[in-house]
């Protein structure tokens, strides 16, 4: 963490720079305000035509489900006579690929993450009959036939009106100037009666408020397109409690692993370094008392080699405090320790923590360690050059995010730390996210669900 330089003073002979008029600062700060509000318009006005697009797809993916899902339905009412047993495994396998592309778009498009349900049976070298048999005993099946069924009336009409409406209003805007006298006397748009300049207008503005609610619209309704196909795309809550138990007996068991292995580490760390540097003082004292009076000098030596050895010994033992819990973040807490780790490192890396307080000692401890490891690897892997580092807290989630400018392809299958961080991580139900293209640059999003203890003590 680097320091700005202070600013040389001018000499006292030479005059100070006049300083610009308060009203001189307005018009260069205007353009500025002006150039932001611009593009926080354009920026929601494209995102208002990305989710209409998105609304026009969806519209679409419920047809195609409604197409497949009628197809599984011949399946299967064809099974007694036979052709429904080998029609029915690639119809479902096609359904849940339609299911599974709806769970990853709302992941993708809104955030609202569906978890997916349980594989599909899938020996496809068993006979037909017993495939089918497989099939028709599994529940996610039927919740995805069940979903292909209602997603066409309660999700396909849901994302089907935004672009109605802007078709709609494009119709009222651009076409309706232009025929309005050829379609006669009966023309109506909307609740206009189109037969005049005056209401021609009228239509043409009404049509611009339908085309502008449509795009206004269409985020909100691709949000509420997800919560309402989540309850039929998401495995039953006796299938989550399944998983939940399954995730935490894991969990423990692997939270026993780490501890074991951190207790024979730290077994090994004072076997081989403070334990051997005592054994030494000791045999080294032993040595001094039995010389101290024939050779003095000689017992002077060897009294200071003690002296040596034990400082050594305490810098060992202090080395090994510090990687059980640093005392910068028993004291001080998470920023404050970040930052100290920022200051140890050769790197230039710059430190944004925002935190209300304390949080529990091992989720801290959990924190401090992965962003250890992080710049460790951008220093030792990355070839990096700066850091950030991001601590922020909010809705119940510690957030850490650490990006590097360096080359980038980390890989945690490639035993770089990071499975190990996630592992520690995944012990309180948190997660590692890795954005790390070839070439750079590499982004590790953490995050670790907790609430804030106690009072603020660091100097965040």
């Amino acid at each position: 963490m680097r320091a700005t330089p202070d600013t040389p003073r001018p000499a006292a002979s030479s005059p100070a720079p006049s300083s610009p008029a308060p009203s001189g600062a307005a018009p260069s700060r205007a353009p500025t305000a002006s150039r932001s509000r611009a593009a926080a318009w354009t920026s929601a006005w494209t995102a208002a035509w990305v989710a209409l697009g998105r609304c026009q797809l969806a519209s679409l993916h419920a047809l195609a489900a409604s197409a497949v899902g009628a197809l599984v339905s011949l399946a299967l009412l064809l099974v007694p006579v036979g052709v429904g047993l080998r029609l029915l495994p690639p119809a479902a396998r096609a359904l849940r690929r339609l299911s599974d592309r709806s769970r990853a778009r709302a992941a993708r498009w809104t955030g609202l993450r569906i978890d997916p349900p349980d594989p599909l049976p899938a020996d496809r070298t068993a006979p037909a009959r017993r495939q089918a048999g497989a099939l028709l005993a599994d529940d996610g099946f039927w919740r995805d036939l069940r979903w292909a069924w209602l997603e066409p009336v309660t999700g396909g009409l849901l994302v089907a009106v935004p672009p109605a409406l802007v078709e709609y209003g494009v119709f009222g805007a651009l076409v309706q100037p232009f025929v309005w006298r050829a379609l006669g006397e009966g023309n109506w748009y909307a609740f206009v009666p189109v037969h005049s300049t005056a209401t021609m207008l009228a239509a043409l503005l009404l049509g611009l408020a339908f085309a502008a609610a449509g795009l206004l619209l269409a985020p909100a309704v691709l949000r509420g397109h997800a919560r309402t196909g989540r309850p039929l795309l998401a495995p039953p809550r006796s299938t989550r409690l399944n998983r939940r138990i399954e995730h935490l007996t894991d969990t423990r068991s692997r939270a026993h692993d780490t501890l074991a292995a951190e207790l024979r580490r730290l077994e090994r760390d004072l076997h081989d370094g403070a334990q051997a540097r005592l054994v030494a003082l000791g045999m080294t004292l032993d040595r001094a008392t039995r010389v101290l009076e024939a050779d003095p000098a000689t017992a002077r030596e060897l009294l200071l080699d003690v002296r040596r050895t034990s400082e050594r010994a305490l810098q060992d033992l202090r080395d090994l405090v510090r990687g059980i819990h640093p005392p910068v973040l028993a004291d001080r807490g998470l920023g404050d320790a970040v930052k100290s780790l920022a200051l140890d490192s050769f790197l230039d890396v710059h430190v944004d923590a925002r935190l209300p307080g304390r949080f529990p000692a091992p989720v801290e401890s959990a924190a401090y360690f992965a962003v250890s490891e992080a710049l460790a690897n951008a220093a030792k892997h990355a070839g990096a050059r700066e850091v950030r580092i991001t601590l922020t807290h909010g809705d119940g989630l510690l957030r850490v995010l650490v990006a590097d400018d360096g080359r980038g392809g980390a890989d945690p299958a490639k035993g770089t730390g990071l499975a190990g961080v996630a592992e520690r991580l995944d012990t309180f139900d948190g997660t590692l996210a890795l954005d790390s293209p070839q070439g750079g640059p590499t982004t590790v999003t953490m995050e670790i669900p907790c609430a804030s203890s106690s009072p603020k003590t660091s100097s965040c």
